[in-house]
């Protein structure tokens, strides 16, 4: 039987929460979905940064790359290539209508921005849904912002209707007991309908093979993708340790080159700087306490093993990390403490007072990767995707689509 085909997309611009997020789905719906349907999966992985191809995929699946962009003070700009935006914004767009229609998936799942850079997926997806062939998901991480702010994101794409009209399902990767984000005003009441909680995306992420980089007893600090985590990095290093415990610091490939080595030459006694790890959940399991940024994927991560964790969230931007770091704390799953009162002498005590005991996060929902491909396999069975093979296209027209577009796209481009 033919195999299932899925596009997952994320816009990318700051940090890579997004990506590992895709990649957790990938994984799941990979190992889950041929036992719910009788259909194996192969699929792409839409990406906007160029350091997702570092990290390992399922088995049949591969990667597009869209030309990246980045948030500036004036809104998003393109990372690298020197064209007007909107230039950089109808070339991922013709490339992203390329790719949906000549891969002809069964599922289309959006992370987090349902249209994208300025609304670059909006026409591929209005084809797609015209084509009546795929079932197409919003999938949202379990807070977005502000109400306010959230409220200005909706009204940018076209509102709720937009949303009705453009998909099937919105899925939030969430505990609904402990943030509810209709509730909180961030997501428009009548989408409810619509919505399914799968619970946090935290139990079932695979453990790599990866050597520990830390021989004994160790505290850790993360700071996601690192673009934004250099004052927090700075503080964990400065920050004296009890005797016996060791501080391993992963600064995120995305820091600065200067930052870490400016880490590096502050850094005191048993604390150890690393650009990243192979196996980050692996080191958070066998850590003694840790300290982390907000992010989703790196609190999901949390959430999936008992060691004690103080969350210092973003403190600009978005209020997105401070929101799920109060929600969390409130609930009893993790500690939280802003960055503007923290000091090497606070989390100093913090470590001693934590370090070693453990946490019980069991009454959370952390099941998300095991009900996410159960809501997959709902929504094609609903649909009836049993296609003839020889309705789906092969890999020489996405091969030329994606070529005509880059030509089209370029011709257009002031470069």
């Amino acid at each position: 039987m033919k195999h299932l085909r899925i596009i997952l997309y994320s816009h990318d611009s700051l940090g890579l929460g997004h990506v590992r997020r895709n990649l957790a789905l990938a994984g799941a719906l990979t190992s889950q979905l041929p036992r719910l349907t009788g259909r194996h999966v192969t699929g792409v992985l839409v990406a906007g940064t160029a350091l997702a191809p570092g990290f390992r995929i399922p088995d049949g699946w591969d990667w597009v790359i869209l030309p990246g962009v980045m948030k500036g003070l004036a809104g998003y700009e393109p990372r690298d290539l020197t064209v007007p935006l909107q230039d950089l914004v109808s070339l991922r767009g013709k490339l992203l209508d390329s790719l949906l229609q000549g891969f002809s998936p069964d599922l289309v799942i959006v992370d987090r921005h349902a249209t994208g850079i300025h609304r670059e997926l909006e026409g591929a997806l209005r084809r797609l849904r015209a084509r009546g062939s795929a079932k197409v998901v919003l999938g949202l991480r379990e807070v977005l912002d502000s109400p306010e702010a959230a409220s200005a994101e909706w009204d940018g794409i076209g509102g709720p209707q937009r949303i009705q009209e453009l998909f099937d399902a919105v899925w939030i990767y969430g505990d609904r007991a402990v943030h509810d984000p209709v509730a909180a005003g961030e997501i428009p009441s009548s989408l409810r309908r619509m919505i399914s909680y799968t619970g946090y995306l935290a139990a079932g992420r695979p453990k790599g093979s990866g050597k520990l980089r830390m021989p004994g007893r160790y505290v850790m600090t993360t700071v996601g993708g690192g673009a934004d985590g250099y004052e927090l990095a700075r503080l964990a290093a400065a920050t004296p340790l009890p005797a016996g415990l060791g501080h391993l610091i992963v600064a995120g490939p995305q820091m600065p080159k200067a930052q870490r080595r400016e880490l590096r030459r502050q850094a005191g006694p048993g604390v150890v700087i690393v650009k990243a790890v192979e196996d980050m959940l692996s080191h958070i399991s066998n850590a003694d306490a840790l300290v982390s940024m907000g992010g989703y994927n790196s609190v999901c991560e949390i959430l999936s093993t008992a060691v004690p964790a103080l969350i210092v969230p973003r403190d600009h931007t978005r209020n997105e990390q401070r929101i799920r770091a109060v929600s969390l704390a409130t609930a009893g799953y993790l500690e939280q403490h802003e960055l503007a009162t923290l000091t090497p002498d606070v989390l100093a005590g913090w470590i001693a007072g934590r370090a070693g005991t453990r946490m019980d996060r069991r009454g959370a929902q952390l099941d998300g990767l095991s009900r996410v491909p159960g809501l997959a396999a709902e929504l094609l069975k609903a649909q009836a995707l049993i296609r003839p093979l020889s309705q789906h296209m092969t890999s020489e027209p996405i091969i030329s689509n994606l070529a005509q577009s880059l030509r089209g796209g370029a011709a257009r481009a002031a470069v």
